[in-house]
């Protein structure tokens, strides 16, 4: 008798094992389950989504967020302020600043710092878009810019856990995990949520994993981060001597035994456990098929402005992401590390503009292209923006006013929503929150972010969180 036969035939004894003190084990939880359930109800699910059935006909399938960490400047973005250039070495109106929380410039003299870059009018609309994103600028009727966006963090890992999840709170899950738990994935042969991550040539902010983290609902729902050079999954392949009829064996013989332990229990992460070793077992073929890029015609490695496929680049990363796309994965985030322009703002601002800004409009065009826009949602910008007042060379943190754009799904492109003053401050007009941009998102998959909850520890969670947040239905077709 093997081990594995060992253990099968333990396991089988400890179900057979009803003694008194199982017994009345069992019956206890038994009971106590069928009055919890009663209880409970169908709050532990999400309402109408049970089946993955939305709430109401959905505009989108897919969702792909350019996620440009560090913060990128909105004033050297998509937000031109004349007024600030003018102002540009002068003291800071103190009457903008005062009380307000500000980061690495708190309690120091303050300085305008105008725009470095030229701003061009593009689109049938003439949207003002930076002289350093042209690429952008040439799909500027396809994207609407929300210049007037706020968030409630100032330090990278919490904005970004903000911006993910709604919450700064370890536990809580990230919006790729919510759309899973709510709608599941069109793919068995790759993660329904997939992260990759570039960056440039100099340090910046680290990106910790609980960006993608499916908190407090089964871990089947986390996002699984490929790598971006090499092979995008490490150990994909069966090591020597194992084929893939003995790997099935093994795998079936475990699928059975966890089934067992599924029956024994509810444990959301057996299901978990069994789902996952099957997903890992058909990787092995959908994952090198995905990656060989072979087959991708060489005007469209140009139009991307991939130079090697698979060197870990936004470029290359944005080609695979719409690979994946095409595959069924439901959503895919791709950070590009190197947005943290507290210093040399001028030299270090326009490289990652370069290293981002042609793949960024390529995917645009591509996705268009292919009919895969009208059902893919694009989100680009960073966790907040960047000061209107100076940091030396370069700009602090910012959470009063950043822009980020979207497109496809039914956005309205060529369209800019809100404003913020004339120096760029604050948001003032039709100001757009975090939870906001997230009810958006939740509507054009069809869910109503109100209805869309989970109960964990007695209470109702939801993405939007508990303070009122809306749908920029201004932005909607």
């Amino acid at each position: 008798m093997n081990e594995l036969q060992k253990q099968v035939a333990l396991y089988r004894a400890l179900q057979n094992d009803w003694s008194r003190r199982t017994f009345l084990k069992k019956s206890f939880a038994g009971l106590g389950g069928i009055a919890l359930s009663q209880f409970a109800g169908a709050k532990s699910l999400p309402q109408s989504l049970i089946q993955g059935e939305p709430h109401f006909p959905a505009k989108a399938k897919r969702v792909i967020h350019l996620c440009m960490a560090g913060g990128p400047s909105h004033l050297e973005s998509f937000d031109p302020k004349p007024e600030l250039n003018k102002l540009d070495g002068k003291a800071f109106p103190e009457s903008f600043t005062k009380g307000q929380q500000l980061a690495q410039l708190q309690g120091r003299e303050l300085i305008a710092r105008g725009s470095f870059t030229g701003f061009k009018k593009y689109g049938k609309a003439g949207i003002e878009i930076s002289d350093i994103f042209p690429h952008i600028g040439s799909v500027a009727d396809d994207i609407c810019v929300i210049r007037s966006m706020v968030t409630e963090q100032i330090n990278h890992d919490p904005a970004h856990a903000f911006m993910n999840s709604g919450s700064i709170l370890k536990g809580r899950p990230s919006m790729g995990s919510w759309l899973l738990y709510g709608l599941g994935s069109e793919t068995q042969n790759l993660p329904g949520y997939v992260v990759m991550v570039s960056r440039g040539k100099d340090p910046d902010q680290p990106i910790s994993a609980r960006q993608w983290s499916a908190g407090f609902l089964p871990s089947k729902y986390q996002g699984v981060q490929f790598q971006s050079k090499g092979d995008a999954v490490h150990y994909v392949g069966n090591p020597e001597g194992v084929c893939q009829s003995t790997q099935r064996q093994v795998i079936e013989e475990v699928k059975r035994i966890n089934g067992m332990l599924d029956k024994e229990r509810y444990d959301p992460e057996i299901e978990t456990r069994i789902s996952q070793y099957e997903m890992a077992f058909r990787m092995q073929s959908s994952v090198p098929d995905l990656t060989d890029m072979k087959g991708e015609p060489q005007h469209i490695l140009d139009m991307y402005g991939v130079k090697d496929p698979g060197d870990g680049s936004f470029a290359s990363n944005c080609l695979l992401a719409r690979r994946m796309l095409e595959r069924g994965v439901r959503f895919v985030q791709l950070y590009h590390r190197g947005w943290d322009h507290h210093r040399a703002i001028e030299k270090n601002m326009p490289y990652s503009a370069n290293l981002t800004d042609q793949a960024s409009a390529a995917l645009i065009k591509d996705l268009k292209q292919r009919g895969l826009l009208d059902d893919t949602l694009v989100i680009w910008g960073g966790e907040f923006g960047r000061t209107p007042m100076g940091q030396g060379d370069g700009r602090d943190h910012h959470i009063k006013a950043f822009s980020v754009w979207m497109a496809g799904a039914g956005i309205k492109g060529g369209h800019v929503h809100g404003a913020t003053d004339e120096l760029g401050y604050a948001a003032v007009e039709d100001v757009v929150s975090v939870h906001d941009l997230h009810a958006t998102l939740l509507n054009r998959f069809g869910i109503d972010h109100e209805r869309f909850t989970k109960k964990f520890q007695g209470l109702d969670y939801r993405l939007t969180g508990v303070e009122p947040s809306k749908v920029i239905k201004s932005i909607l077709t």
